[in-house]
């Protein structure tokens, strides 16, 4: 997915933009330099925000050129020889093999089937290059499957507890710069992108029949769910009807969430940030603007501010919707 961890463009000054740009790209060389052409559908603004932030931890390479021809540059390789993007790249493919998986437990597609046909060699590359954060990773949907087994209507200790089984691989490749208030950002963030796209997703969960821990939450439909319900009295299929009417119907308490994992975003990076050596002024807009941002359009349902590796695969940019 392109994600929620996305920069307010029109509050980024010019170079910040320029240099945000540029680790955009370079995550995009790293994938195909690394494991294909087929792995760049997987590039995501999340990767990039990774990267630059570990990166600044580290100092490994802050100083590396920008791409110059963008009809082709795809087919180069990257400016930075850096070992963190390259474990980063690992690490992105990984995840985006557990999203599959995943999904294959929720709706198995011929989509999905070819998705991971297509990025086969690129997944069994990363799984013998990282056999460590294949585990972790692994755990941390298995960790998030259970939950929802266990029918958990917190969206926030779901979101935290599979930011937590992430973070260790994000911390290994962190090394060095690894502390706990690195690992409480990354617990927050995960905890904040799942508070939003469980948001985001409730048309589709709705209509895919699979679980959103807000459905659980509010409504009759995870419990009636795959049965035919014979009470002529019964209101279960009245309980939803779309997203905007149910944002509206609970609002209170769903921005309640979102404003304080947001705010729990932010006081941890404020202390991570303490410790960068570039790139500031990104990171800056991204947390304090761009992700706000995100939570803001997805409440409102301005646009869907997710595009999954399925529909880039597809050549789709937007999913559609039920109105």
């Amino acid at each position: 997915m392109l994600g929620y961890t996305t920069p307010l463009y029109n509050r980024m000054s010019a170079p910040d933009l320029a240099d945000y740009r540029r680790y955009y790209c370079e995550t995009c060389h790293e994938l195909r330099h690394g494991f294909g052409l087929f792995s760049t559908a997987a590039v995501n603004y999340d990767m990039t925000f990774n990267t630059i932030l570990l990166n600044s931890l580290s100092g490994e390479v802050l100083d590396f050129s920008p791409t110059k021809n963008s009809l082709t540059c795809v087919f180069r390789g990257p400016y930075a020889k850096s070992d963190l993007m390259r474990k980063m790249a690992g690490y992105t493919i990984l995840l985006t093999k557990w999203e599959l998986v995943d999904d294959t437990y929720d709706e198995p597609s011929k989509r999905n089937k070819f998705i991971s046909l297509a990025l086969n060699r690129a997944i069994n590359k990363a799984e013998i290059l990282y056999p460590e954060y294949d585990k972790m990773v692994g755990d941390g949907y298995t960790r998030l499957r259970q939950m929802e087994l266990d029918g958990c209507t917190d969206p926030v200790r779901m979101g935290s507890e599979f930011g937590l089984a992430l973070s260790k691989s994000l911390e290994d490749i962190a090394g060095d710069s690894s502390d706990g208030h690195l690992r409480e950002l990354f617990v927050d963030l995960t905890a904040t992108v799942y508070l939003i796209d469980a948001v985001d997703d409730l048309d589709k969960d709705y209509m895919d029949n699979t679980y959103n821990p807000f459905l659980a939450r509010y409504s009759d439909f995870m419990e009636n769910r795959g049965t035919a319900c014979e009470d002529k009295e019964c209101r279960c299929s009245d309980a939803y009807t779309n997203r905007n009417s149910f944002v509206n119907e609970n609002l209170y308490e769903i921005t309640d969430m979102m404003n304080s994992v947001i705010t729990n975003l932010q006081t941890s990076y404020s202390f991570v940030r303490r410790r960068m050596r570039s790139s500031v002024g990104v990171t800056d807009n991204i947390v304090m603007h761009g992700i706000p941002e995100s939570a803001k359009n997805v409440l409102t349902g301005r646009s869907s501010a997710k595009t999954g590796v399925k529909d880039l695969m597809e050549g789709h940019k937007e999913r559609n919707r039920s109105s």
